[in-house]
């Protein structure tokens, strides 16, 4: 559904090259939806302290700093891509204001590096979790730089978690946009009913992608090599995927690799050169953005 308002990505920036690679990931994104862009950089509580002790002084003239630099992004953002591009610098928690900034300007969407450089630079990195797993949003880890920002080839895992399936319409929406394939990937247990559940599951989703136009492939790994996670990293590595789209937490406690922390959490530290997209489960369904 089409509104008469722009949707606004959050970009989170500390200014290390990471930083820079997803707001560059950010800029690709917004264009192509038609998006605004808000630039958040906060003063880390705690870390100011170490590093400077307390002093409001110092703290006042790292925000001037900070707005200076940020209000040159901005201008430049609007001038070379047309962007409008708001900034936003704050003191505090910085994964608790990435949520509450999401609130306040009504952003749909968080994209974001997943590790700074040193001193205040390593915020992004060592809140990334935090923020991933606190965001109402999709948030997308980006950990380099691109050549090319276009999701032609998104992959899918697909397990029994019910929550797993509010990926799809994500996926039909990034599939109806940039024209991709949605790359199905599950594992057989090797047990007759869970199998079938599986099977139940892909059939479902296959469905939704047919009845929308969307282009997809279907893979069923046989036997896992290692757990989940690595096996979803390795195909989504040999096929040269430009997403890998995951749920973070499942309700179902039954599927330990599901809670965030060890399988999403695996899959956002160990994949480096593809970014993934995080989606918190919703009891009530799944809201698109990025002007769906």
């Amino acid at each position: 559904m089409q509104t008469t308002q722009k949707n606004t990505i959050l970009v989170p920036l500390d200014f290390s090259d990471v930083a820079m690679y997803a707001l560059d990931h950010a800029i690709h994104v917004a264009k192509q939806f038609n998006n605004n862009l808000a630039l958040l950089y906060v003063v880390e509580d705690g870390m100011l302290s170490i590093l400077l002790g307390k002093n409001e002084k110092q703290e006042q003239l790292i925000k001037e700093a900070a707005t200076a630099r940020m209000e040159k992004l901005s201008i430049d953002i609007k001038t070379q891509h047309g962007i409008d591009c708001s900034i936003n610098v704050r003191s505090g928690k910085i994964y608790k204001l990435i949520t509450d900034v999401v609130e306040e300007l009504k952003c749909d969407s968080v994209i974001m590096g997943s590790h700074g450089a040193s001193g205040i630079g390593q915020l992004i990195g060592s809140n990334s979790s935090r923020t991933i797993m606190h965001s109402n949003v999709p948030v997308i880890v980006v950990k380099s730089a691109q050549t090319s920002n276009i999701y032609k080839n998104i992959v899918f895992p697909v397990d029994l978690a019910i929550e797993s399936r509010q990926k799809v319409k994500w996926a039909i929406h990034f599939g109806k946009s940039y024209g991709s394939t949605i790359r199905l990937f599950s594992f057989k247990y090797n047990d007759q009913l869970l199998d079938a559940k599986i099977e139940g599951s892909l059939h479902q989703i296959e469905n939704m992608l047919k009845e929308n136009g969307v282009n997809y492939t279907k893979f069923i790994k046989e036997d896992l090599e290692g757990n989940f996670a690595d096996e979803t990293l390795k195909y989504a590595e040999s096929i040269g995927a430009d997403l890998l789209m995951i749920m973070t937490q499942t309700e179902d406690k039954d599927f330990k690799e599901l809670v965030f922390g060890i399988y999403a959490q695996q899959i956002v530290n160990t994949s480096q050169s593809i970014p993934v997209m995080c989606i918190n489960p919703n009891k009530i369904g799944v809201t698109t953005g990025w002007g769906y």
